[in-house]
């Protein structure tokens, strides 16, 4: 019995929450670019997968942008929301809170392996009964293994700092200075500054950084040259992008992809 495939955002039904004796519940839902799911929050952990497109997914801390062959997992009573950024065909997993693969309440990118995602898809056309039992163990097996990919871009919480990051996430290439942005937010590039380090941890070249790289992602995923990556996200050079992208995931770009599609 296949999954009813939802095209809309509203709230699924309660009949498809984990239980102790279905622990892992699949869900199908096929959105464009115009939707997105509103913040919020269940009792059970989700693994929030798409088989094909483009997802970015947001927590009160932090934004994580999801090509295909990435899953985050998100950890009972967190709140978030999901942004559609390319048409995507969802396939999140419910999981009970009791069986949750991760501890803690931090989400995690996951690198969705060759089995693992058909082990989704097979869930997605399996009813309730020993086949769906074998399915759901075989996938909480699987997925404390996954390769987790260190794609977190922290949010803050100070309104004026929100509001330069939430300009940057929508147009990473943006090449204005932190002066610039303070004169637009109404703040003095000086808080600014320290606001950069005391909630996000980090400068604002490199918070920008880690936001161009996460925007990357999809793009090469998508099949497109590195010298227009580079270009669509504000970098100089190809060989300038390349070497970000190495120092950051310890990898090239080109290495990185392939030994996803190899897994």
């Amino acid at each position: 019995m296949s999954l009813t495939i939802l095209t809309d955002t509203r709230w699924q039904a309660p009949d498809l929450a984990p239980t102790p004796a279905r622990p892992v519940r699949a869900l199908a839902r096929d959105l464009d670019i115009t939707q997105s799911l509103d913040p919020h929050r269940h009792a059970w952990g989700q693994v929030t997968f798409a088989l094909s497109g483009v997802l970015r997914v947001t927590t009160p801390g932090a934004s994580w942008i999801l090509p295909p062959l990435r899953a985050i997992w998100v950890a009972p009573e967190v709140i978030h929301s999901v942004h559609v950024l390319e048409d995507a065909r969802l396939r999140p997993l419910g999981i009970l809170a009791a069986r949750a693969p991760f501890e803690g309440d931090e989400c995690r990118v996951l690198a969705v392996s060759a089995l693992l995602r058909e082990l989704i898809v097979a869930l997605g056309e399996t009813g309730a009964g020993p086949r769906e039992t074998l399915l759901a163990e075989l996938i909480l097996d699987e997925l404390p293994g996954a390769a987790t990919r260190p794609m977190r871009v922290p949010l803050p919480q100070d309104k004026r700092l929100g509001a330069l990051c939430a300009a940057l996430i929508d147009d990473p290439a943006c090449q204005l200075t932190l002066g610039q942005w303070a004169a637009r937010v109404g703040a003095s590039e000086r808080t600014l500054t320290r606001l950069f380090e005391s909630e996000l941890g980090m400068r604002f070249g490199h918070w920008r950084q880690q936001v161009r790289l996460a925007h990357a992602a999809p793009l090469i995923a998508r099949g497109m040259p590195l010298s227009q990556v580079a270009g669509e996200l504000g970098y100089a050079s190809q060989s300038a992008f390349s070497a970000m992208f190495k120092k950051t995931f310890g990898s090239s770009p080109s290495a990185f992809f392939a030994g996803d599609s190899a897994a």
